[in-house]
């Protein structure tokens, strides 16, 4: 539990919405790239954004005195650590979707709450995922927002057992970063992406070593010696979760891995970002962040055996 005063926590809660806010118009506007070079006077920054220049200030202000961004002197203002951050792959595409689509999904949690189901499709039209295929330009945003920390998954990845000419499913492997960035760790591994036609990638830019296969996870999946997740079963309720897993099953070679990257909540009131985020998995599509005990009711009941079942890595085999 946090040692601050009760107030202060109660005042983060109440002017989130506006932090998150700042920090995606902040991203948007490209306020971290165009202080990489240093500090700038906001109204220069204005200008080249075409924003008004108060306005601005008072946005980056704000930022600042919560460590994003900081203000060496009146209206001028340089980067931070922490907006640095945001000239990485992943950051600014993540504050771009949290403060546009998925700001817009979550003001209907509380019908979420009345009614246990998700309600992205009742306020946008379709649901999560048929609504990113027909918004191309979000979907490719979102694309890369997934992309963007594929490095540490992969790292983790590595570091398991692997044998010499096996093949590596990213099942929604999107545009096939997490298996890039496994291979250039393995390279004696075969790769095959499994996405929809949709997904925004460079095929040529994964090499001959990875292939890229359309089609959808409900359906079928190539075969292969592992299956990795990365941030998938989490959109999904169990029953949704519990199909694409045994649709692995059914292509997989015989004691086949599968290998989620995902997070386990841990039990008790301790900070964690899994919390949160499963709420927003709720509001989407019905889908749910797991603790240790329901990841290994879904494997289980999806026909596989749990392996491990680890903050960040969740193993199981296939008969």
């Amino acid at each position: 539990m946090s040692e601050r005063a009760p107030e202060a926590v109660l005042w983060d809660f109440l002017r989130g919405a506006m932090m998150t806010k700042a920090l995606a118009i902040a991203a948007d506007l490209g306020v971290a790239q165009a202080l990489s070079g240093g500090p700038r006077p906001v109204a220069e920054l204005a200008r080249e954004a075409g924003v008004d220049t108060d306005a601005l200030q008072r946005v980056l202000r704000a930022l600042a005195s919560d460590g994003v961004f900081a203000e060496e002197q009146p209206g001028v203002f340089r980067n931070s650590e922490a907006s640095e951050r945001l000239l990485g792959a992943g950051w600014s595409e993540f504050a771009h979707l949290f403060g546009g689509l998925f700001y817009r999904a979550v003001t209907d949690l509380d019908d979420a709450v009345r009614t246990g189901a998700p309600t992205f499709a009742a306020s946008f039209g379709s649901g999560f995922w048929p609504w990113l295929a027909a918004h191309p330009s979000e979907r490719a945003i979102f694309d890369a927002a997934m992309a963007g920390d594929k490095a540490r998954g992969a790292e983790r990845l590595a570091t398991l057992d692997w044998s010499e000419g096996e093949t590596v499913v990213d099942v929604g492997g999107g545009n096939g970063t997490l298996l890039l960035e496994l291979l250039r760790r393995r390279p004696g591994l075969r790769g095959v992406v499994l996405d929809l036609p949709e997904t925004d990638r460079d095929e040529e830019a994964l090499g001959p070593e990875i292939e890229f296969v359309e089609g959808s996870f409900f359906e079928r999946v190539p075969e292969g010696d592992a299956y990795v997740l990365s941030g998938i079963l989490h959109d999904w309720d169990d029953e949704e979760a519990t199909a694409i897993l045994r649709t692995i099953g059914e292509a997989a070679r015989p004691g086949a891995r599968v290998l989620a990257t995902e997070s386990v909540i841990p039990p008790g009131n301790e900070p964690d970002g899994g919390k949160w985020l499963d709420l927003l998995m709720l509001v989407l599509a019905g889908g749910r962040e797991r603790t240790e005990r329901q990841w290994r009711s879904l494997l289980e009941s999806s026909g596989l055996e749990p392996v491990r079942i680890e903050d960040g890595l969740v193993e199981a085999r296939c008969p």
